[in-house]
């Protein structure tokens, strides 16, 4: 989506004010057969990682989401109450020369794609403005949920501001994440929306293929597939089947790993020790994606893995925005072997509870 960004931004608490309300923030009570999870919604100021003491909780008694506004725009945990982060945490000793210098930190983060150096790797060490916003703008849906908008200055490498609205449903495990990119340069520039998250490692990534049909049904394409250049579809990490891409994780494997597909399921999924992450998003027919038309990636190295999406090209004039939307969600207890059908009969009940809105 396109559009001016005189019309993109309403009118919030600023972050000034928001230091007086982070103090256990009572929102919308539950209503009828909620459950007794959804009793309170509350943002409150923690500690997160290691030299990152400024950070936001924002919880709604089922899930809990912990940004930071030391660096950033970043989201560093997502986890169901008192279960583990299901993001990966790298911290980072910040001095002179590593502040300078683009850090993984762990998390999710939003990037400018296509990739280039230094257009994508644009360091975000330093602090960003914050401020709640009203749940409508934040896409929750549901009118008592808190939201909270990251705001980083105008890159210098790329003249880009980037923004990332973080909104919590009212119960359940739904999140809902804006992300925006404003042109602030002085020339258009073609560019996509590209939302990374990094998981805890020792996990899987599932990425779905399209559903099958014969030769005697479909005689085109059914989507493109992006092979790296390092890309090597005989390593053990994959698992590559009629219904699904798997990808693992492995401490003793260095070399990366890396696929890009076209995914009109508008899903994808990370399995860790019973917990399963799970990311839904859109996709448009008519739309160019970028790495020969992806707009689902995951990447590994070593313990290292992310969960990627990416937004349509779009061209911004000066002053123009784009958006791109990611809800996620998370499940307990899950457990799959790689067997295909095993997987699917697993997966198939949480992805129906797992709605792109």
């Amino acid at each position: 989506m396109l559009r001016h960004e005189a019309s993109l931004l309403a009118t919030g608490v600023s972050s000034g004010l928001l230091v007086g309300l982070l103090q256990a923030l009572p929102l919308a009570s539950p209503q009828e057969g909620q459950g007794a999870a959804a009793t309170e919604m509350n943002v409150e100021k923690v500690s997160c990682l290691r030299g990152l003491p400024n950070c936001l909780r924002l919880t709604n008694g089922d899930v809990e989401v912990v940004v930071t506004t030391d660096i950033g725009p970043r989201v560093i945990q997502y986890a169901l109450v008192g279960g583990e982060n299901i993001l990966g945490e790298m911290p980072v000793d910040l001095d002179e020369k590593t502040r300078s210098e683009w850090q993984a930190w762990g998390g999710h983060r939003l990037w400018l794609a296509p990739e280039a150096m230094p257009w994508s790797y644009a360091p975000d060490n330093e602090p960003i403005e914050h401020e709640l916003v009203p749940a409508v703008e934040g896409r929750s849906g549901e009118e008592g949920a808190p939201a909270i908008r990251l705001m980083r200055g105008v890159e210098e490498e790329t003249g880009m501001e980037k923004e990332i609205v973080v909104a919590l449903d009212e119960s359940g495990s739904g999140v809902t994440l804006t992300h925006r990119l404003t042109n602030r340069g002085q020339k258009a520039v073609d560019v996509a929306a590209w939302a990374l998250t990094i998981m805890n490692g020792g996990g899987r990534a599932i990425l779905p293929q399209e559903p099958f049909k014969s030769h005697d049904e479909e005689l085109l394409p059914a989507r493109p597939v992006a092979l790296w250049g390092y890309t090597n579809l005989a390593d053990p990490r994959w698992s590559i089947g009629p219904k699904f891409v798997q990808l693992s994780t492995d401490s003793t494997i260095e070399t990366p790993q890396k696929i890009g597909i076209g995914n009109k399921q508008g899903w994808a999924a990370y399995l860790r020790e019973g917990a399963l992450f799970v990311k839904r998003f859109s996709y448009q027919e008519d739309a160019t994606y970028p790495d020969f038309g992806s707009n689902t990636e995951v990447f590994t190295e070593a313990n290292f893995i992310e969960v990627e999406t990416l937004g349509p090209l779009g061209r911004l004039e000066p002053g123009q925005s784009l958006e791109h939307v990611e809800r996620w969600y998370l499940f307990k207890d899950v457990s799959f072997g790689q067997d295909e059908d095993a997987v699917e009969r697993a997966l198939t009940p949480l992805l129906e509870q797992a709605s792109a809105q």
